[in-house]
């Protein structure tokens, strides 16, 4: 039970505040040992990202130093020690999972020490692709979302190098309409296991950043497309994003989730905006377009706190 559907029973209903104290302090507020599991996850979270930071920086300033055999060695013995801390460890299993999650990371740090070390262009689209396959093991067996946010990161960063470096005949905006769609889907996968499977659990904050991600990658592949009209692939990424807008609106208000309804109308405003000053780019058309977002905003913020206000009277 969340905080809003105390707040809606307890209007309208004879609910004692005593009782409604005992069910917020139950469901709602955290409690001593709750706070303390959650500093020690961040501080663990914490220690494992400044020591990768740190094991990083190490190679970088002692690079001219090291024999290519202790580059290497160092890197290899670090993710083989982890590993085994992840596989034959007591520890709990946020723990573990945080641990892998930082020798992920190591995995990109061996393959450019590696890169580096022969000359194989560990700058190229291969690199990512190289890290991607290597811990796409663990990602599949881990279920655990920061895991699965590198990994994500890490796809959609060698799809775009693999366009910048190999397939340099597509265009920006079939680009950004394929990281658009690829973002989506998994988007929705995600939504359609959480509603039908109830042994996985995705956290908000990992799907927000799924949902923000396929917006932006929608907004800036439209406004490429407006600017160059000879793109084959713009109508398509304008029919998807239409039907990708008006799912996110409808699910924001079954949801009663003002994350798409938000964010959606916003990139519709940079989306008009750019189309205005592609029809004309003088003085008048730059005033024009400043009152348009300043009257549109405005408009925007008033109505998601109407639209609040009746969530939150139960409405």
């Amino acid at each position: 039970m969340e905080r809003k559907d105390i707040e809606i029973i307890s209007r309208h209903s004879n609910w004692t505040e005593k009782g409604i104290d005992k069910v917020l302090k139950e469901e709602v507020y955290s409690d001593s040992k709750s706070w303390k599991g959650f500093l020690n996850l961040l501080f663990i979270s914490l220690g494992v990202g400044f020591t990768v930071s740190g094991i990083v920086f190490f190679f970088a300033f002692n690079w001219a130093d090291l024999h290519k055999f202790t580059k290497m060695g160092l890197i290899e013995g670090l993710i083989i020690l982890t590993t085994s801390v992840v596989l034959f460890s007591k520890l709990n299993l946020n723990v573990k999972n945080i641990i892998l999650t930082g020798t992920s990371v190591l995995v990109g740090v061996l393959i450019a020490v590696f890169g580096q070390i022969y000359q194989t262009g560990a700058n190229a689209y291969d690199f990512f692709l190289g890290w991607t396959l290597f811990i796409s093991l663990w990602v599949i067996i881990s279920n655990f979302p920061p895991l699965w946010l590198v990994f994500l990161t890490l796809v959609n960063t060698t799809f775009v190098l693999y366009s910048q470096q190999v397939a340099s005949d597509w265009s920006e905006v079939f680009v950004f309409s394929s990281l658009f769609l690829f973002n989506s889907l998994v988007l929705v996968i995600l939504h359609l296991l959480l509603k039908f499977r109830n042994d996985i659990k995705v956290p908000s904050w990992f799907t927000s950043i799924l949902g923000f991600a396929a917006i932006v990658f929608s907004t800036i592949g439209i406004i490429m497309g407006i600017f160059d009209n000879h793109q084959s692939s713009f109508l398509l990424l304008i029919l998807l994003s239409i039907v990708a807008y008006g799912a996110g609106i409808i699910y924001s208000f079954r949801t009663k989730n003002g994350f798409y309804l938000s964010l959606i109308p916003f990139s519709i405003i940079i989306i008009i905006s750019s189309l205005l000053i592609k029809i004309s780019e003088d003085a008048a058309m730059f005033f024009i377009v400043s009152l348009f977002i300043i009257a549109s905003v405005t408009l925007l913020i008033k109505g998601l706190l109407d639209i609040q206000k009746k969530w939150n009277n139960g409405k």
